[in-house]
């Protein structure tokens, strides 16, 4: 086992080649026992336990570079994506939508910019604080209790939110903190909300596709391991709906934000350990 991730074989020189790369990871039971999490619990977050879908890149970044993860989720999340968006299509705030996707369009392009400079190991911890960021944002918003309503669009927020957004998605698909604090304090009805949010990543993702082919993140041998994941992702979903019915969602998350701490202090280890 390596000294800077679980899996190292996938670094070996025999999987030097492309294709040869991917037959080593999906020979590799490391890659299932992250990939398939991973993808159930994306499909969980859209099947009514929203929020988690940012443990995806994490997860998968504990087998194999954070870059890869990356690439190989965004043709799974689009794919969750076109079938949430059908669900939802009626019930869309366009206004706020307006508001926050230029901003993720520079978010966006910042992501791409940065992500040439960037290494593995800077990537994993990036990934670490964007977690512990997200725990921190829940414990507050658990804590502050009820938040003064603003209705209306406003454009500079939007815009700045909008551009987190966009760039810790381009990075990590973690971009629903950024965008739920500029709409949580909008107080719209929960399906508008959920709709909403469901639309702008939509759109957030499929602006992500062209810059991920052009760094390399989406090639053939990442899409043929997000083609064997993707069987598990309405799995997922179908998880959710069940699990939303029947288990506690304060239960759920506090086991689910102690398996983040747990990968976020796995990163931190694999990053330092890769830089020093």
């Amino acid at each position: 086992m390596g000294d800077t991730f679980l899996w190292d074989a996938v670094n070996s020189s025999e999987c030097s080649q492309h294709a040869d790369h991917a037959l080593c990871i999906l020979r590799n039971p490391w890659f299932y026992l992250a990939g398939i999490p991973t993808v159930l619990l994306t499909g969980i977050s859209k099947g009514g336990f929203g929020g988690i879908a940012m443990i995806s890149v994490p997860l998968l970044a504990l087998v194999m570079s954070p870059v890869t993860a990356a690439g190989v989720m965004l043709p799974i999340l689009i794919v969750m994506d076109a079938l949430s968006v059908w669900t939802y299509r009626c019930d869309v705030d366009w206004t706020h939508l307006k508001v926050l996707l230029p901003g993720a369009v520079l978010g966006i392009a910042g992501g791409y910019i940065s992500i040439g400079w960037m290494n593995d190991d800077v990537i994993r911890l990036l990934l670490a604080a964007l977690v512990v960021c997200f725990l921190v944002y829940t414990w507050f918003m658990r804590g502050a209790g009820e938040i003064s309503p603003v209705y209306e669009a406003e454009f500079v927020k939007g815009g700045l939110w909008g551009c987190l957004s966009g760039y810790t998605s381009f990075l990590a698909h973690a971009g629903a903190p950024p965008m739920h604090v500029y709409l949580i304090p909008k107080q719209l009805e929960p399906r508008v909300f959920a709709a909403t949010g469901v639309v702008f990543f939509a759109f957030v993702n499929l602006l992500k596709l062209p810059p991920y082919l052009m760094t390399g993140q989406i090639s053939s041998a990442n899409l043929l391991m997000s083609i064997i994941l993707l069987p598990f992702a309405p799995l997922g979903v179908a998880l959710g709906v069940f699990m939303n019915k029947r288990i506690p969602k304060k239960t759920f998350f506090n086991i689910l934000y102690v398996a983040l701490l747990l990968v976020a202090a796995k990163l931190v280890f694999d990053g330092w350990s890769g830089l020093s």
